[in-house]
């Protein structure tokens, strides 16, 4: 698990829940209207449906949970990895990594290497493993738009219930507890639509958008390194063509290292 979003998400929910408890004296449940929420929270859930088909929106728990649980490979090992694999076919032929494939649990660093052995013209490896990444860009965008969505819907639907409460206030002003529940609505979803949005759909979305990033980073060292390996490359070019993935900082201390 992400100890960063863990942090980051019960930290932000803990400060702000401190803050309401603190300004209301303790009384934490006068910041509680089921009208509220249901308008905010349902509304914005419902929307979602209207917005994308019913097959994409029940993939987003699973998308969800990755932002908390998806462990990024280490770029470094997988560098180092391609590396090896480049000795290999340079000492032995690439022929010879028909048995390392089999050993290889990264399914796409083994599609790579094996199309590689089994001789498959360069363009069309490229173009399938690529083919793979377009496939994953679009699912990861797929699952970031419906953040998104409740992101952008989130505070128009506290607008609305702020206009519900606001008709419901000005109705009868002569009832004083008909005022005070229609403000309380007219306050309470426009608080409910912001904290939505900007303590949970947006930091959502960008934290999927940064996971695609990382994973497409990931694959595209692979395809590079394969492509690399299939052309007879030197494995200290191809440790160099690799090597400019990683940041100056990290590019630095591996040469120190070295």
């Amino acid at each position: 698990m992400d100890l960063g979003i863990v942090f980051g998400f019960l930290g932000t929910w803990a400060l702000v829940g401190w803050a309401l408890f603190s300004g209301s004296g303790g009384n934490i449940g006068m910041y509680v209207d089921v009208p509220s929420v249901v308008i905010v929270v349902g509304a914005s859930l419902t929307i979602v449906f209207f917005c994308f088909p019913a097959g994409k929106v029940k993939n987003i728990i699973g998308a969800t949970m990755k932002a908390f649980f998806w462990k990024g490979g280490d770029i470094q090992q997988l560098i180092d990895d391609m590396v090896s694999y480049a000795e290999i076919a340079r000492r032995d032929g690439i022929l010879s990594l028909e048995a390392t494939c089999r050993e290889i649990e990264d399914t796409f660093v083994s599609l790579g290497l094996q199309m590689a052995v089994d001789g498959t013209d360069p363009e069309l490896i490229e173009q399938i493993m690529l083919g793979e990444i377009d496939g994953l860009v679009d699912r990861h965008e797929s699952s970031k738009g419906i953040w998104e969505a409740v992101n952008k819907y989130a505070p128009a639907m506290g607008m609305i219930g702020t206009l519900v409460g606001l008709v419901a206030m000005l109705a009868d002003l002569s009832d004083p507890s008909a005022i005070g529940a229609g403000l309380a609505v007219a306050l309470l979803t426009t608080l409910y639509g912001a904290m939505v949005s900007n303590m949970l759909a947006g930091p959502f979305a960008d934290r999927l958008a940064k996971r695609s990033s990382e994973e497409v980073i990931y694959k595209s060292i692979v395809i590079k390194g394969v492509m690399s390996i299939q052309s007879g490359d030197n494995p200290r070019v191809v440790e160099q063509k690799l090597r400019t993935f990683l940041p100056p900082s990290m590019r630095k201390s591996e040469e120190e290292a070295a």
